[in-house]
C-alpha cells in the first residue's frame, strides 16, 4: 500500500435507530472507513466474534442490552481492552452523563445536536490518539 493512501479504518456502529445507524455508517464510509453494524449490544457481540473493529461507536440506550453493558462486556474481552469507544446519548447535563459513562469511553456524542460534526471531532481527536 502506498504512504500517502492511509490504511483503511473498521467501525463497529451499535444503535437501535436505524436512522442514527445509517447517518453514522454512512459518515464513516465516505471517510474509507469499513463498517459494521448492529441493533444493541447482544447483535454487537456476535459481530466482534468475526469483526475486530478500529473503534466502536454505541448508543447507551438500547434494547436487550444497552450501551453501559456491552461496554462491560468489551473490555472483559483482551483484544478490545484499548479499542476506542465512542458513546451515542441524548442530550443531559454533561456532569450527570460523566458520572454514568463507563470507563474506557473515549467521548460523547449527543444525539439530538449536530451528530457528524461532533463525530468528526471525535474521530479526529482519537485518530490523533494512533488507532
Amino acid at each position: 500500500m502506498s504512504v500517502n493512501n492511509p490504511i483503511p479504518k473498521t467501525a463497529l456502529v451499535v444503535d437501535d435507530s436505524m436512522l442514527i445507524r445509517h447517518t453514522v455508517c454512512r459518515f464513516l464510509e465516505e471517510r474509507g472507513f469499513t463498517v459494521e453494524s448492529a441493533r444493541n449490544g447482544v447483535e454487537a457481540l456476535e459481530v466482534l466474534k468475526n469483526f475486530v473493529p478500529d473503534i466502536i461507536i454505541t448508543d447507551l440506550s438500547m434494547p436487550r442490552m444497552d450501551g453501559m453493558e456491552l461496554v462491560s462486556k468489551i473490555r472483559q474481552l483482551v483484544i478490545f481492552a484499548d479499542t476506542p469507544i465512542l458513546v451515542l446519548a441524548a442530550r443531559r447535563s454533561a456532569g450527570e452523563l460523566t458520572a454514568e459513562l463507563p470507563s474506557g469511553t473515549a467521548a460523547v456524542i449527543f444525539k439530538d445536536i449536530d451528530i457528524e460534526a461532533q463525530l468528526g471531532r471525535a474521530l479526529e481527536a482519537t485518530l490523533a490518539e494512533g488507532i
